[in-house]
Parts: structure tokens; C-alpha cells; sequence
């Protein structure tokens, strides 16, 4: 395999190398545990502590409003049922697009008792805050709509979702793994109460992550133990994971606007590149408002695990649309949602650039398109397309 180009970063990411040397000293040197009030105990918590302090330096809020989760899929968990279940009963407004991580949380707090309204999205995965408004009911207990969709990139009116909630007193759950350290967030402006982020996918480690809760706001915590994270949420903290989650946002802090330019221009000349050379792709998600790295391709006529796996052969790697529902045949909810037809979903490819994307990558990966797809097609059966 003479090249790999990795175009997967809304999957996962490499740990930055600035990130991997602050680490490695709390494997072995500083391991005490961070709730011990021996030396080796204190030691490990001034990692914590400088940790917490970095994000809420970012977040511009107060350390005391961070907690430490094991991943974004924990920290949606107990973003959306942390505040339902301290409110007991009611309503919660959420979108069709969201990740399995809130939708089957919602799903499991209807079982429990608890209304949910799915608001839809138009053809751009685009939530209409006017939706919103019409959803809200008397009993409306809490609202959870992400930044950014993971698969097209899409980034949805939180700050107009937000003043709606603010108006009424109701708290405002927004899942920002996808955005989080790759575009400018202002909690305060945007009118968010609980945030979600997550370390891996901004050059930190896997199996760590954090829910910022704005203070005064009533949440219980799902599990249940020691008096971890201000009773918020029980566990023996990650050590060496919430020191390279701090300095991965610190290191997001300074690289995070130059980036996003960067990556930006990339993508635009991917998919301009295919587009020329390709007949029937359309670029799927809204076409301004959109993460700076993410492309989603939708081929016509076309598979996209043949595309997926022929790409993989030439030492490229992208997504069949979310990584979380890899291996499935049915459309990504996220396209039946926006009602792109079944010919167009089912050859979604989304390719989403990093801080290693080079334009070589770019101009690789655009020709590598080309031929799997016109090779694809023409296997197709006569009269197919």
C-alpha cells in the first residue's frame, strides 16, 4: 500500500503529540489516586485540578461547573436523564437527527413514563427553532438538540433553540462532541445549560469526556458510588485521560481557529474535485452552515461500503455515514430524516479532515473517487441506474 490517507476524524482522532507527553507521567510516576490526601493522592489531584481548569478556561465558565465522564456516550446519558429524572415526569423536546447516544435515552426514558417529542429537520438536517416552539408544551421539562451532526456536518440554530428555552425556564441539553474545540462556543451567548464534549475527538484520548453543568441547575446523577466529582458522578477518576483531555482543549485554544480555516478550504476543494469529475454526487447537509471538515457525499446508484471498502484497498480510510452504525444496510436515520431518497442515502460517504490532511491527501482521495465509482458502476446490471 503505497499511501494512507486517514479522513475518518469524526470517528476518532490521533492524540496529539503535545498531548501523549503530558500523559505519560501519570501512568507511572504520578498514579496515586486523585481522592487520597496523602502526597501521592494530592499529587494526582493537581493534574485534575489543572485539567478541569483548562476546560473551564476554554468553556469560559467555572471549574466547579466541569465533570469527567467516561466518554461522550456517558456524558449525553447523563446530560438527558440526569435532568429528567430530577424533574421526576413531563415532556422532553429533542431532534430526529440526534445520536443514538440521546435518542435511545430518550427512548428509554419513554418507557419510563416520560413524554418525548422528536422534532423534525428540513432537506439540509437543519432543526426549524420554529418546531421547537410549536413542540413546547406546559409540562416541558428539558431540551436537547446537538450542535453539529456527525455524519453531515450540519450545525443546527442553537442559539435561537436556546433563547426559546431561556424564556421559559426550561434547561437546554446541547451535545457538542462534533463541534467542541473545532468551532467558537460560547455557553452564556447560545443560552446552554448542560454541554457534552469528548477528548477523542479533538487529538486526546479515548474513554474520557465531560458535561459542562451550569450551576444552579437541578440534575441528579445515574451512578452511583463514591463522592466523586462534587456527588455528580461516582468513579475512581481517569487519571492520565483528564490530564490529556486538558491539554488537548489547550492545545485546541491555540490551534483551533487557524484549523478550521485550513481544513475548511480542503474540504471545499474535495468536494469540488469530485463533483467535476463524478456525474450524480450531491454534497448532502447544509451547504454554509457546516463543520469546517466534514464532506458527506451522497453517490447515486452506488453502495457506500463498496465505495467504503474499495477506498480502504487504496489506503484511504472514510465513514459509511456514522461510524456508531457501521456494518448496517438501512440508510443512517439521520438521511431518512432530511427525506433524501433511498438511491441517493444509500451511497453516503462522509470524509471528514484533520489536522493531517494535506491538499496531496485531497487531490489523492478525489481521483481514488473517480475511478472506484465509475468502476462500480459499470458492474452495474443494464438498465440499474
Amino acid at each position: 500500500m503505497s499511501r494512507r490517507v486517514y479522513l475518518d476524524h469524526n470517528a476518532s482522532t490521533p492524540v496529539h503529540p503535545e498531548v501523549l507527553a503530558e500523559m505519560l507521567p501519570f501512568f507511572a510516576e504520578i498514579y496515586g489516586n486523585p481522592s487520597s490526601i496523602h502526597a501521592f493522592g494530592r499529587e494526582a489531584r493537581e493534574g485534575v485540578d489543572q485539567a478541569r481548569e483548562r476546560i473551564a478556561r476554554f468553556l469560559q465558565v467555572s471549574p466547579q461547573e466541569i465533570v469527567f465522564t467516561s466518554g461522550g456516550t456517558e456524558s449525553d446519558n447523563l446530560g438527558v436523564k440526569g435532568l429528567a429524572s430530577a424533574r421526576g415526569r413531563g415532556h422532553l423536546i429533542t431532534s430526529s437527527v440526534e445520536h443514538h447516544a440521546v435518542l435511545r435515552t430518550c427512548q428509554v426514558l419513554e418507557a419510563q413514563g416520560f413524554d418525548v417529542t422528536y422534532v423534525g429537520v428540513d432537506a439540509h438536517g437543519m432543526v426549524e427553532p420554529d418546531e421547537v416552539r410549536r413542540a413546547l408544551r406546559p409540562d416541558t421539562i428539558a431540551i436537547s438538540v446537538m450542535h453539529a451532526n456527525s455524519e453531515v456536518g450540519t450545525l443546527q440554530p442553537i442559539g435561537a433553540i436556546g433563547r426559546l428555552a431561556r424564556e421559559r425556564s426550561i434547561p437546554f441539553h446541547v451535545d457538542a462532541v462534533q463541534t467542541f474545540g473545532k468551532i467558537p462556543l460560547d455557553v452564556d451567548a447560545l443560552g446552554i445549560d448542560v454541554l457534552s464534549f469528548s477528548g477523542h475527538k479533538i487529538y486526546g484520548p479515548k474513554g474520557i469526556a465531560g458535561l459542562y453543568i451550569r450551576k444552579g441547575t437541578k440534575m441528579v446523577s445515574i451512578q452511583h458510588g463514591g463522592e466523586h466529582e462534587r456527588r455528580r458522578r461516582a468513579g475512581t477518576e481517569n487519571l492520565p485521560g483528564i490530564v490529556g483531555l486538558g491539554k488537548a482543549v489547550e492545545v485546541r485554544a491555540r490551534d483551533m481557529h487557524a484549523e478550521a480555516e485550513r481544513v475548511g478550504a480542503l474540504r471545499d476543494r474535495l468536494w469540488e474535485g469530485v463533483r467535476a469529475r463524478v456525474p450524480e454526487v450531491r454534497l448532502s447537509g447544509h451547504p454554509t452552515e457546516r463543520l469546517p471538515g466534514t464532506a458527506s457525499l451522497l453517490v447515486r446508484h452506488v453502495e457506500s461500503e463498496s465505495i467504503v471498502l474499495g477506498l480502504d484497498l487504496k489506503g484511504i480510510a472514510v465513514s459509511a455515514g456514522s461510524a456508531c452504525t457501521s456494518g448496517n444496510v438501512e440508510p443512517s436515520h439521520v438521511l431518512v430524516a432530511m427525506g433524501v431518497p433511498l438511491d441517493w442515502a444509500m451511497g453516503a460517504v462522509r470524509c471528514s479532515l484533520g489536522r493531517s490532511t494535506t491538499a496531496e491527501d485531497v487531490d489523492y482521495v478525489i481521483e481514488s473517487v473517480d475511478t472506484i465509482v465509475r468502476r462500480l458502476r459499470q458492474a452495474l446490471p443494464v438498465g440499474a441506474a
